[in-house]
């Protein structure tokens, strides 16, 4: 028996790319094979139309289509969370709704962006979410991003409702990490790839991460020694790593998560506007990184069959993990 605390959605969890066709369209085939491979690969669960996977540009037809293809090609083996969360409540409703119908495991809701709400707005808008499907919800408290953090009081109100399990912390402030922890049940999953083994020693119960989808093995290794009892080797693993957590996040973090999967030959094709496709130095600056933490992704594997291989994805197994239980 581990020492971490039950992990709701598993322990492993990428916020994945949507991978698109050349000419940008939505790419359902290739999302059902990035899906399988980080699966095969020792993932728990999938967070499907984050900001990783660029929801912004996607529409609500082309997010219902992502989320099917995923749940069809995984949903019998992993978590599969959908990303819901806009800065106007109703049309979050929307997408909740239709996530539950498209077969959701449970909601990813992030902070409403931009308006910047008072904190009792932030408890109707969360509690709205929670109430409007039967699905479990992680909150997503960035304010980097949002502008407006989830306080510590607002968190605590907000774990008194019975579907609000979970929340990804990407707020960098770990004092009022530890506040909550000390305080509720909700279980924190580390929203910040770096700090993921920092946010295990408070008791988080896993990572949603991004460059997770290439170095997930390594990061799986480093929860497990870690909820083993070996702190040691989980640190080891956790300053390996460091060029890798800092390298996909010297640009926007989707740009340079889709140059190394298509090194690695798997579905992820360009980026929409208004983000670019990584530059060649922002590439060879990745691999570099890469290669410092003990990561290849300079050799580009051949395509395989199929319409998503006509289309420039290609498909690989990553190398498989034992599972982590929750």
């Amino acid at each position: 028996m581990g020492v971490l605390p039950a992990a709701p959605f598993g322990r492993l969890v990428s916020a994945m790319v949507t991978p698109f066709r050349p000419d940008g369209a939505l790419d359902p085939e290739g999302a059902a094979r990035l899906a399988t491979a980080l699966v095969d690969a020792g993932h728990d669960g999938l967070v499907i139309s984050g900001t990783t996977g660029e929801s912004p540009t996607t529409s609500d037809r082309e997010k219902d289509a992502l989320l099917r293809s995923v749940v069809e090609a995984v949903g019998d083996r992993a978590t599969v969370i959908a990303g819901v969360g806009t800065n106007d409540t109703a049309h979050t409703l929307e997408l909740a709704r239709a996530a539950e119908s498209a077969g959701a495991d449970a909601l990813l809701a992030v902070t409403p962006y931009y308006n910047k709400p008072p904190q009792s707005g932030l408890v109707a808008h969360f509690g709205a979410v929670a109430d409007a499907t039967g699905l479990p919800v992680m909150l997503y408290d960035i304010p980097g991003r949002t502008g407006v953090p989830i306080a510590t009081e607002t968190l605590l109100r907000l774990a008194e409702h019975p579907r609000i399990v979970a929340v990804k912390d990407a707020k960098g402030d770990l004092s009022a990490t530890a506040q909550v922890r000390a305080r509720c049940d909700l279980a924190y999953y580390s929203g910040d790839d770096i700090a993921t083994l920092p946010l295990l020693a408070l008791g988080a119960v896993g990572t949603v991460g991004v460059s997770t989808q290439v170095v997930g093995r390594h990061v799986h290794e480093m929860i497990t020694a870690w909820d083993a009892g070996d702190p040691q080797r989980a640190l080891a693993i956790h300053l390996r790593l460091l060029p890798a957590f800092t390298g996909f996040f010297r640009t926007q973090a989707a740009i340079l998560t889709k140059a190394a999967l298509g090194l690695l030959g798997l579905p992820g094709g360009p980026v929409r506007l208004p983000l670019l496709p990584a530059t060649e130095a922002e590439v060879a600056r990745l691999v570099a990184d890469c290669a410092e933490a003990g990561v290849q992704l300079s050799q580009p594997m051949s395509a395989g069959p199929g319409p998503a291989a006509a289309a420039g994805a290609h498909s690989i197994r990553l190398p498989a993990v034992e599972r982590t239980s929750a």
